[in-house]
């Protein structure tokens, strides 16, 4: 008996692939649904029945709620996985499919509000024993109560939107000099993006990497995890290449830091699936957000630990135990995954425009998520990311010579996109040696 009679995939792209392909395996029907400039994308050539949703805008489609419920409701969809971005990490949407008798692949409403809310999560992760970076207990409420926290963690600080993400409502201030300023436009930045201006500080570090921890829980105790991402290589805090394991943690750091992280979530009753980020510097871990969903990075994680991440939340969703044990998890070699954005590669500006030719590389060990085609149009309205490169190898070493060989086989023609820049990513000699932070990508594009 199949765990769904039928999955409505709420997004778009290469992750409605993704999905789709776990419920095929699964032998669940799919429903794709897609605005109108997606009408000839893949994943609605590939789903079992496809719905429009909408006109080209995001607001007006993907994030179309009631649109989406009526898509469920004509189709007989039970279940709906949201992927990520859109409304993936939105607690009131997952509210409202199980108000309507579905079942959300996903965690809780309540934990998703809970880490939805920057300050909320600090503050729970902080009761369950999670180390923190240090900086206000919660939202600093004036300039004044700002300037006091900054003064007693110490310059420099990082100012962060509580409701925040992606960089947005996020500003560093050096000296007391500068904070008012940073202060306010994190405020403006905050309410304009989130429509909440609240913030919140945190002691800035200046060399640090970011490392994540992926976890599955069943909702009823048991919590594993897979290991840690390292997710330093950012611009504009947004991530370009992701590796699992790090480069700079042993497996007694891996397993005490999951130790942790797992005791917690279940003292917590977290269940499905869910990302912890933190900061890593000087042999300390600091927490700084929760993900309450799959990761554009998971395929990683997949790799090293031999499981299927989606075909698991789609068990857990359905009510399924673990049904195995952190103990029961080996990690062998590693992995590393290249994010292809339809930008160029210099500007960093948005490409959409037809492909006029689509080679993905193959061989050992290498894998390509991505809804391109040859003829096909990336539409100007959504994210720029086009296809993901992973490759798995024994050793990280290998695993590197793997992706640039495989990079070099890569061609996408007709947009210009940021192949040329991972090709030189990957043959620099401190990315060679593990020696960057969350700050080296910045400084190496720079001086190109």
């Amino acid at each position: 008996m199949a765990l769904f009679h039928k999955i409505l995939i709420a997004n778009r792209g290469e992750i409605a692939l993704r999905i789709q392909r776990a419920c095929r395996e699964l032998g669940i029907p799919t429903v794709a649904v897609h605005s109108t400039a997606d009408a000839t994308a893949m994943h609605v050539r590939l789903a079992d029945e496809s719905v429009c949703i909408g006109p080209p805008s995001a607001r007006e489609s993907y994030l179309n709620i009631p649109a989406i419920l009526s898509a469920a409701a004509i189709t007989g969809a039970d279940a709906i996985h949201p992927g990520y971005g859109f409304l993936s990490e939105n607690a009131r949407f997952a509210e409202m499919v199980e108000a309507h008798g579905l079942t959300f692949i996903g965690p809780s409403p309540a934990h998703i509000r809970m880490m939805g809310d920057k300050i909320a999560a600090k503050t729970a992760m902080a009761g369950l024993g999670v180390p923190l970076v240090p900086g206000s207990d919660g939202a600093v409420a004036d300039l004044d109560d700002a300037r006091e926290v900054a003064g007693r963690i110490g310059y420099p600080v990082l100012i962060k939107a509580a409701a925040g993400g992606g960089g947005r409502g996020m500003k560093v201030a050096a000296s007391e000099a500068s904070l008012e300023e940073a202060w306010r436009v994190a405020r403006t930045e905050a309410a304009s993006a989130f429509g909440n201006d609240q913030v919140y500080l945190e002691k800035y570090l200046d060399q640090p990497r970011h490392i994540e921890l992926q976890v599955l829980a069943d909702g009823h105790g048991h919590v594993v995890h897979f290991g840690e991402r390292d997710c330093s290589l950012q611009r504009r805090h947004q991530k370009l290449l992701e590796e699992a394991g790090s480069p700079v943690l042993d497996a007694a750091a891996r397993d005490a830091l999951g130790a942790r992280v797992t005791t917690a979530l279940s003292r917590l009753g977290y269940r499905n699936a869910g990302t912890l980020e933190f900061l890593y510097q000087d042999g300390q871990f600091a927490f700084i957000e929760m993900n309450t969903r799959l990761q554009v990075e998971h395929p990683v994680s997949e790799l090293i630990a031999g499981i299927d991440l989606v075909k698991e939340q789609i068990r857990l969703a359905a009510g399924e135990p673990l049904g195995y044990t952190q103990a029961d998890i080996h990690f062998s070699g590693h992995a590393i995954e290249c994010r292809i954005n339809a930008e160029d590669p210099v500007t960093f500006s948005p490409t959409p425009g037809r492909v006029n030719v689509f080679h993905p590389p193959g061989g050992p060990g290498v894998r390509v998520d991505s809804a391109l085609y040859a003829g096909y149009t990336v539409p100007p309205y959504y994210d720029s990311l086009v296809a993901k490169l992973i490759v798995h190898a024994p050793s990280r070493a290998e695993a590197i010579a793997r992706l640039a060989r495989a990079l070099d086989e890569f061609v996408i023609d007709g947009i210009k996109t940021t192949l040329s820049l991972h090709q030189r990513i990957v043959r620099d000699r401190e990315f060679l040696a593990g020696e960057y932070t969350i700050h080296w990508l910045e400084r190496f594009v720079e001086s190109e």
